[in-house]
């Protein structure tokens, strides 16, 4: 009989038996299709847990980092992967904290007691350091896509990781860039008081100190101060070549506004909590002209082109600063699981250590400390109201954004012929008859 007639035959059979009338089974009978997949057990939940700041001045890039996040979990769960023979549903549990380190804590705990496998967040140091001795006593794996603060991963915490770079890098880089180019003799340094704004701008002080430039007394604000002016007054009467701010860009907009309404005519740097497009809205596109910033990582428009798309399909918008590293952060524990052929948090997280993973934002590996090795840091300027990545820095050295992007495009050519290659030379092999 003619195959696909045969076919045809049964599927019209099969659709026959469907619009029928059901009867109940006689005793020994079989039980219908349907009702054994209707038996069959549901997939497992895998929770992972994601904190950020969703309210208050910085909630913009809190909710960044969370996208990134929510779209690991939903390519993840519609993969249908399976760990120990089970498929898995994975589920994205968000909380606030707030960016304030005693909200930080509490949130940690309750993902904690919501039996969360694994967490990427926080989004700040200053939440992130206070937070990770919780993670570590429940034994639950952390990846930061954001916090930059050096003591997270000097505490000895085998469970905690970071996909970005330190602020004992960036803080180098944008000293460097900034002695190098805008060759400033005397330099004021202000900071808000927090783990990250403190941190950086302790080693961007130490970098300028040590390369001969003179740094100005330490000016101080907190995460919430948006009125400058008795800062900036003070400093304008040392006449500083160029200000440094360590801090988020809530705060940092309004400081570099008002530093322009005083006619401050120096150069103006951030780090990456101040390293976005928003600095432009705050301070005004006349005052946010030629500012320099840095990111710890690659700037988002660097990411895989398949992230970009997913992010902007769902979203209908581009990132805005750290969620590719989110995203890969959540695909990491993923990995680590994957691997393990377990989402128990004890069963995983060597292989979370040792891992090897191509991600949104180029390879990642983890040192002993679980930072990533070989992180870059980007160097930005405003440029015609938009902020636009001129260097990467990476093991001490600097190579302008334009080589490295035709670099990692050679890069991409160079694996796609190889892979080509091999493609054709199984082609041959699978071919020849000899063989």
């Amino acid at each position: 009989m003619n195959n696909k007639f045969s076919i045809a035959l049964i599927a019209a059979a099969i659709a026959l038996v469907g619009c029928g009338d059901k009867k109940p089974a006689a005793k020994g009978e079989t039980k219908p299709a349907a009702e054994k997949a209707a038996a069959a057990p549901a997939a497992q939940e895998v929770k992972i847990g994601h904190v950020g700041p969703l309210t208050g001045q910085i909630a913009h890039l809190g909710k960044d980092n969370e996208n990134g996040a929510r779209l690991a979990i939903e390519e993840a769960s519609a993969a249908k992967i399976k760990l120990e023979g089970k498929e898995v549903k994975f589920t994205l549990v968000a909380e606030d904290d707030q960016a304030d380190p005693k909200v930080g804590t509490t949130v940690a705990q309750k993902l904690v007691d919501a039996k969360v496998v694994g967490v990427v967040g926080h989004l700040n140091s200053g939440t992130s350091i206070p937070a990770s001795p919780i993670y570590n006593q429940a034994g639950v794996p952390v990846i930061s896509g954001s916090a930059t603060n050096p003591k997270l991963t000097e505490q000895g915490f085998k469970q905690q990781f970071r996909v970005v770079g330190r602020d004992d890098q960036q803080g180098p880089a944008i000293a460097s860039y900034l002695a190098a180019t805008a060759k400033p003799k005397t330099v004021a340094v202000i900071d808000d008081a927090t783990a990250y704004g403190a941190g950086i701008a302790d080693e961007v002080e130490k970098t300028l100190k040590a390369a001969g430039v003179k740094v100005l007394a330490r000016e101080k604000g907190t995460d919430k101060t948006t009125d400058w002016k008795a800062v900036l007054t003070k400093l304008k009467g040392r006449s500083p070549d160029a200000v440094f701010y360590g801090g988020m860009d809530a705060t940092g907009g309004p400081l570099l506004r008002q530093g322009r309404e005083l006619g401050i005519k120096a150069v103006f740097a951030f780090g990456d909590g101040a390293c976005t497009d928003e600095m432009r809205k705050l301070a005004g596109d006349a005052a946010a002209e030629g500012l320099l910033c840095s990111q710890a990582g690659i700037p988002p428009q660097a990411s895989s082109r398949k992230f970009l798309d997913a992010y902007k399909a769902k979203y209908n918008a581009d990132p805005i600063l750290y969620s590719p590293f989110t995203y890969d952060g959540t695909m990491l524990l993923i990995e680590a699981m994957k691997k393990a052929n377990s989402a128990d948090p004890a069963k995983y997280l060597p292989e979370l250590q040792k891992i090897s993973y191509g991600g949104a934002t180029g390879p990642i590996a983890f040192d002993e400390k679980g930072d990533r090795k070989d992180a870059e840091i980007t160097i930005f300027t405003m440029k015609g109201g938009k902020l636009e990545p001129t260097a990467i820095m990476k093991g001490g050295k600097t190579v302008p954004y334009s080589d490295f992007v035709r670099m990692a495009a050679d890069a991409v050519s160079a694996a796609g012929d190889a892979a080509k290659a091999a493609v054709d030379a199984a082609a041959k092999a699978m071919s020849d008859p000899k063989k």
